[in-house]
């Protein structure tokens, strides 16, 4: 039995979850546990395993999809097995098959419409002819048709699918817009990524849709034709709105074919009750393909027409009715690709990429215009930008290793133009958190920062002394940060008044009886705040590789829920970017936040035991406390700096 794969939750407060990328792909093996797809939440990015063995016969939810918890997100099975649903091309073709056949013309049509029936007898059946079993009223009749009543008979049979899809209008299905959040009540139409007349597929991307929440792609639940566009780009409607239709009909503001001078001869004919002559003559549909150009008939007829107009020119001279037959079994297979590739060269243009890819793109440097997508119709993906940056760098080092001519002066380096430059692109997901949570911090508190200057020196020495040995020992690299990190640490626990919480609506402070460290971490999607638990319980190992182990997972998307919540204190390391000091904003509701600034090398005047007063160059960094001036005073926090200044300088670690 097949076994469905769903979004679990990943958090007390998490809702949904946008699928970020798929890992295994349709008929791909898995095992037990085996991650199967990425999932972005608003607190974390985590994969999604597969609850058993087997193979992946379903995707449900295509990637940059937004879905709620317990959605459907695959199906698990024995290979072999199947969940899909029937083809999706079938339409198409059954639809037309329930109308009358209309083999042969009535008599109220137009002299030089031949009678259908005439090429009967030597007509074959063809699989794809069953949509010609319609109304006559494309038998609109071509010039060639005039001179050979004989030979014009395919060409009524030919153009009757377009005939019977414009009269019935064809099947179709009703896209909406579905809900996208909990809270989430309207959205906003940013981008049709398909126009009318076009071919989907199941789970095509149809158009961009932005909330106040999450900005995704509304896929298409069927495969066919997209008839008929109902909302405007940039126009907002509520949840469960239509906003497209398709289906295998005609297209509803398609425009008319092109030889229309051709059509009016057909419109007597649609008033005419079809006829009952058996559905063989189809064969030779492609003969009467330019003639099919009735005002309604849209976009099939005209894709139609270019293989078809070689055998309606011969049809003069093929005057035996035996003979149109022939020639048209090969021109009716490929009308559909024919179509296809027309729609595709008509939504052909500058492939649109998310602003997690332009922003990778920005990052490594890399000229979009030159990648080449594997994504949905061409679509540039992270791992192409990934893959494209890694070919720049591998392309750049070779004309690196040739040594520069001995007295020749050093060219000036090119400035880095970013691709970003005078661009306008839609704020992503995260970018609209960050925005809304770092406004609202600074309306919620009453913050400012003040700033102490620490001598690293000792701790500088120390490190260099310890560094190659610790890093055999714990396996991690021994960097400033984890000593920054417990002189912090150890001052929260003197001064709880920065390890503490407001509730105004209670007129209550809470003092947290435990040391919960956020971490700030720089991520591609914007920053994150993973959460050292009990970082009070840790000493210099422990920190070191507790913050290793969570920047590391949580640039991979591994990071769990639990270790994104429940912070009471953190720490932004600016300095790590070359910054000497910032003014922090707090992440709420906490009331304190360090910002730990590039320890650099300067002039100082130190007082020497023996030398009394002197400059020398000491190892040197800023330390910046943003504080909540609601519970923390200004002396509050000079004692916490001074106190964390005065373990730093001390230098007193066990290393």
């Amino acid at each position: 039995m097949p076994t469905s794969v769903s979004l679990p939750a990943l958090g007390e407060s998490v809702t949904e979850g946008t699928v970020t990328r798929w890992l295994k792909q349709v008929g791909d093996t898995v095992a037990v546990d085996e991650p199967l797809l990425e999932v972005s939440t608003d607190k974390v990015d985590t994969e999604i395993p597969s609850p058993v063995a087997g193979t992946l016969l379903e995707i449900k939810a295509a990637e940059d999809e937004t879905v709620e918890v317990g959605a459907e997100l695959a199906v698990i099975g024995d290979a072999g097995e199947s969940t899909a649903t029937p083809a999706a091309d079938a339409p198409s073709q059954e639809a037309p098959a329930a109308q009358p056949p209309a083999q042969e013309a009535p008599a109220a049509a137009p002299a030089n419409a031949a009678p259908a029936a005439a090429p009967a007898p030597a007509a074959a059946p063809a699989p794809a002819s069953a949509p010609a079993a319609a109304p006559a009223p494309a038998a609109a009749p071509a010039p060639a048709a005039a001179e050979a009543p004989s030979a014009s008979t395919p060409a009524a049979a030919a153009s009757a699918p377009a005939a019977s899809e414009a009269a019935s209008g064809g099947s179709g299905t009703s896209v909406t817009l579905p809900a996208l959040g909990e809270s989430v009540t309207e959205g906003t139409v940013t981008r049709w990524l398909k126009q009318v007349g076009d071919d989907v597929a199941v789970d095509e991307p149809l158009l961009e849709v932005s909330t106040d929440k999450v900005d995704t792609e509304i896929p298409s639940p069927v495969a066919g034709k997209l008839l008929e566009i109902k909302v405007a780009e940039d126009e907002t409607v509520e949840v469960g709105a239509e906003l497209a239709v398709v289906g295998s009909g005609t297209p509803a503001s398609a425009p008319a074919a092109t030889p229309a001078p051709e059509a009016a001869p057909a419109a007597p004919a649609q008033a005419a009750a079809p006829a009952q002559a058996p559905a063989p003559a189809p064969a030779s549909a492609p003969a009467a393909a330019p003639a099919a150009a009735p005002a309604p008939a849209a976009a099939p007829a005209p894709q139609a027409a270019p293989p078809a107009q070689a055998p309606a020119a011969q049809a003069p001279a093929a005057a035996p009715a035996a003979a149109a037959p022939a020639p048209a079994a090969a021109p009716v297979q490929a009308a559909p690709a024919a179509a296809a590739a027309q729609n595709g060269a008509a939504s052909d243009g500058p492939n649109y990429v998310t602003p997690l890819v332009r922003k990778l793109a920005a990052e490594h440097q890399v000229d979009l215009g030159a990648v080449q997508g594997t994504g949905v119709g061409g679509r540039i993906r992270k791992q192409d930008v990934i893959a494209a940056a890694e070919a720049k760098k591998a392309a750049a080092a070779a004309p690196a290793a040739a040594p520069a001519s001995a007295g020749a002066p050093a060219a000036a380096k090119a400035p880095v133009i970013s691709p970003l430059r005078g661009t306008t692109e839609k704020m992503s997901r995260i970018r609209k958190a960050i925005a809304a949570h770092m406004v609202n911090s600074l309306k919620v508190s009453a913050q400012l920062t003040t700033v102490v200057e620490v001598d690293v020196t000792e701790i500088a020495k120390l490190r260099n002394k310890k560094k190659a040995e610790f890093e055999a020992r714990e396996g991690v690299k021994l960097s400033f940060l984890p000593f920054f990190a417990l002189a912090a640490v150890d001052a929260l626990k003197q001064y709880p008044k920065l390890n503490a919480s407001i509730d105004e609506e209670k007129g209550e402070i809470t003092y947290h009886a435990a040391e919960h460290l956020g971490i700030a971490v720089d991520v591609e999607r914007g920053l994150m705040v993973p959460v050292v638990h009990n970082a009070g319980d840790l000493n210099i190992a422990g920190l070191a590789k507790k913050i290793a182990d969570l920047a590391d997972r949580t640039r991979n998307n591994k990071v769990l829920p639990d270790e994104m919540a429940g912070g009471t204190f953190t720490i932004t390391n600016t300095g790590s970017r070359g910054a000497l000091f910032d003014t922090p904003i707090l992440n709420q509701p906490q009331v304190g936040m360090l910002g730990t600034g590039a320890v650099v090398k300067r002039p100082v005047v130190i007082t020497h035991p023996e030398l009394g007063e002197t400059i020398a160059i000491r190892q040197m960094v800023y330390l910046a406390l943003t504080y909540d001036h609601r519970l923390v005073d200004g002396a509050d926090a000079a004692r916490y700096l001074t106190a964390v200044k005065q373990r730093l300088e001390e230098a007193q670690f066990d290393v």
